[in-house]
């Protein structure tokens, strides 16, 4: 009979300097300990990873606290474009969808293209995808967004976030890393993206550099996603691993490195031993996790540059 290894879970939020303006402490909380209860019982029930990162992502991407799928920011031009990627380390294999529109689940999409000769399509590719898939156009925009866009067009895009906004430019993103009964890490990540960008801009989110595994370990990243494509922050931490690093060390190493160039992120992950981390070069990590033991969260650790275990 195979042997078992206990499930571990953690998903995050995004990064930033506060809290407060995604709704305050108790409602990140509870948005966030809800998501990881039922995506663990999937585990406890025998899901693989993977499933248990899209159902996760998606959950995430449907909560407007969060700044993918619905309540994903504007760009510039006063359009929402989503990217968005699955890796399943079972299979070692990488799916994304870049700048897709009028959709309501990217990770879906993602999903699909897991088993897909051409895996990572870019808005005009997503767009005929999702009509060959009849999947329903969704228009996933609030009343906040909007708000935060009508504010930012008034000074032509030039001057800080407004107050309406839940998290500092380009830092919003939601992730899912995954360890499930059988030993197998899965990663998701989706993003709304910059937040008044130039068209066309690229998040990380779709890329290795924000969102990877090898089976060996699985990392998510969340903040300024150009500072993580200059670090390929999550295969940098996986590599780390896969090259004798523990993780909370490949951690420390990777942050280190970031810190004295100066970079703004932060990054969650797992290893096939069980070990969960995260670390970030800013002020706040939204995340949280299950240990196998608990729930448990990032929300009232201090600020400054530091990594943890669960």
């Amino acid at each position: 009979m195979e042997s078992q290894v206990q499930p571990k879970l953690i998903i995050h939020g995004g990064s930033g300097s506060s809290i407060e303006s995604k709704g305050g402490l108790i409602a990140v909380r509870q948005s966030l300990h809800k998501i990881v209860e039922e995506v663990y019982e999937m585990l406890l029930r025998g899901a693989i990873a993977s499933e248990a990162v899209v159902r996760g992502c998606t959950l995430l991407e449907d909560n407007p606290l969060f700044n993918a799928g619905t309540g994903s920011v504007l760009q510039s031009d006063g359009q929402i474009r989503m990217s968005a990627s699955l890796m399943d380390g079972a299979t070692n294999r990488f799916s994304g969808v870049i700048n897709a529109s009028r959709l309501k689940n990217p990770i879906e999409l993602a999903k699909f293209l897991q088993n897909s000769p051409d895996r990572v399509l870019s808005d005009y590719g997503a767009a005929e995808l999702l009509r060959e898939l009849n999947v329903p156009p969704y228009n996933p925009l609030t009343d906040k967004r909007l708000e935060e866009w009508i504010e930012e067009r008034k000074e032509n895009f030039t001057k800080k976030m407004a107050n309406t906004v839940a998290e500092p430019a380009g830092s919003g993103t939601i992730g899912v890393v995954a360890l499930d009964n059988r030993g197998g890490l899965a990663v998701g990540t989706s993003t709304g993206g910059k937040g008044f960008e130039r068209i066309g801009r690229t998040s990380d989110s779709a890329m290795p550099a924000g969102n990877y595994t090898n089976g060996l370990a699985a990392v998510s990243c969340t903040g300024i996603g150009e500072d993580i494509i200059d670090e390929c922050l999550a295969a940098r931490i996986v590599v780390r691993v896969s090259d004798g690093f523990d993780l909370k060390g490949a951690f420390e190493k990777s942050f280190a490195e970031a810190d004295d160039r100066q970079r703004d992120f932060a990054a969650i992950g797992i290893d096939a031993t069980g070990a969960i981390a995260w670390g970030k070069t800013c002020d706040l990590i939204v995340a949280a996790f299950h240990d196998g033991q608990r729930i448990g969260d990032s929300l009232e650790i201090g600020q400054g540059t530091k990594v943890f275990l669960a």
